[in-house]
């Protein structure tokens, strides 16, 4: 559902009205300027001079369902919350289903109920650098499902402009590109061919990390944090990450950095340094240079850098979601300093309510240290998984040296399944159609 007009909108409070009959003069729509509402000591930011503008009186008088009397400034900001409160169970009760509440209306705790949507913006250079600080903004908040109108929303966009905000669309957790309808059209297949297959590289890429990016809202749901992350959250000690606002973190690990400025080929990233590893998420080298550098991004390029001390779970991509989630899994494993690295996955049927709640799911801790890689089943309740997936394959970024002979479960491992890159010290095995049910120990010597 998308919740559009959960604001209470009146766009004509305290204007002159044009009225002739019965009256022969224009009329004032005007509020009472009762200061203590509606020019209080500490204003938000409005469109006009008093609170009212655009809206309701503030002195107005609301009743809840017990007929408890409040003033209007009082629930002004509720009404968005209150609407995705009410509209969350209703339509799963309908379907029986999981369902998705987008309002642009929300408020402390809105995060439970529904995702937030950034509202309407412009297709301008500047708001699309204002869709990185919204995301940062509210997943602080405890909305971590945000997104804004990709390519934005009035006024036309440029071929290039677009191209570079599904690079970052592809990375905002609720993703939609959309615009006004007096707007030229602007959906990813809306291009020419260049263009739009660098939009479908980038969904594809997106499609590919929706286990991690699963497995991180599951940890939000859980336990609470962000799942779109600014650097300063994540490095609070070093002080050249307290002010950067145009590349940020899917958890603690991924790390993206847009291009958001008109005609540039070039993107200047900051990898901090202090005991971190980081490699190149597309191809696995790892970065010697590290702190501020600047990597060349063509207009077709995302950067996109793995921080050492990852296990992290993607997926095949499909042409949907319902297609994708059938295919193979496979592991990038990116070491750090000690040669070590853990992740996660969370998997259930991804559309029953509740999953978690009645422990129909199941849930994978990946470890790697000493020479040793350990996949094991957690919680193993969701059958079907071990049915319909396999773990196909698994790379590791960062190895020191090739391994002479890999031992899978105490049998010596084919050569014909592994390769090792001696350039980038990059461990790839493949065709392993692992059961997900069993738990996996490698031994590489």
């Amino acid at each position: 559902m998308n919740d559009n007009f959960s604001e209470p909108a009146n766009f004509d409070t305290n204007k002159l009205q044009p009225w002739n009959w019965p009256h022969p003069e224009p009329w004032n729509l005007h509020c009472p300027l009762d200061e203590k509402f509606e020019n209080p000591r500490y204003k938000t930011s409005i469109h006009g001079d008093i609170l009212s503008d655009k809206t309701l009186c503030m002195i107005g008088e609301q009743k809840d369902h017990n007929g408890k009397i409040y003033h209007h400034y009082d629930v002004h900001n509720l009404y968005g919350w209150s609407q995705t409160l009410a509209t969350l169970p209703a339509v799963r009760e309908l379907e029986n289903k999981r369902s998705i509440v987008i309002s642009r209306s929300t408020f402390p705790t809105s995060g439970k109920y529904s995702g937030h949507w950034l509202g309407d913006n412009t297709a301008s250079w500047s708001h699309l650098k204002y869709n990185i600080i919204g995301m940062l903004e509210f997943n602080l908040f405890g909305i971590p499902y945000v997104g804004a109108d990709i390519c934005g929303f009035f006024e036309n966009r440029t071929e290039q402009m677009c191209q570079r905000w599904m690079q970052l669309g592809a990375f905002n957790p609720f993703f939609r590109n959309h615009n006004g309808i007096r707007f030229v059209d602007q959906d990813p297949g809306n291009f020419s061919s260049p263009i739009v297959d660098s939009n479908r590289r980038v969904v594809q890429t997106r499609y590919t990390l929706i286990p991690y990016l699963y497995t991180l809202f599951h940890r939000v749901h859980i336990s609470g944090g962000t799942v779109v992350r600014s650097m300063a959250h994540e490095f609070p000690t070093d002080p050249f990450s307290w002010s950067l606002d145009e590349q940020f973190l899917w958890g603690s690990h991924l790390l993206i950095a847009p291009v958001i400025y008109e005609n540039h080929t070039t993107k200047n990233v900051y990898l901090p340094s202090l005991n971190e590893r980081w490699f190149d998420y597309y191809t696995g080298e790892e970065q010697i240079l590290l702190g501020q550098i600047n990597v060349t991004a063509d207009y077709d390029y995302l950067p996109l850098f793995l921080r050492g001390g990852i296990i992290l779970p993607r997926q095949q991509s499909a042409m949907n979601t319902v297609k994708a989630r059938l295919n193979p899994m496979n592991l990038i494993i990116a070491l750090d300093r000690q040669e070590k690295a853990q992740g996660n996955l969370f998997w259930d049927d991804g559309e029953s309510i509740d999953t978690y709640q009645t422990s129909n799911y199941n849930y994978f801790h990946f470890n790697y240290q000493k020479q040793r890689l350990i996949i094991q089943p957690w919680t193993f309740k969701y059958l079907l998984m071990s049915q319909q997936i396999k773990l196909e394959e698994i790379r590791i970024y960062g190895l020191r040296n090739q391994p002479n002979k890999i031992q899978w479960n105490g049998q010596n491992l084919s050569n014909t399944k592994w390769n090792f890159n001696s350039t980038w010290n990059i461990l790839q095995m493949h065709n392993l159609a692992l059961d997900f049910s069993q738990t996996h120990k490698f031994i590489f010597s």
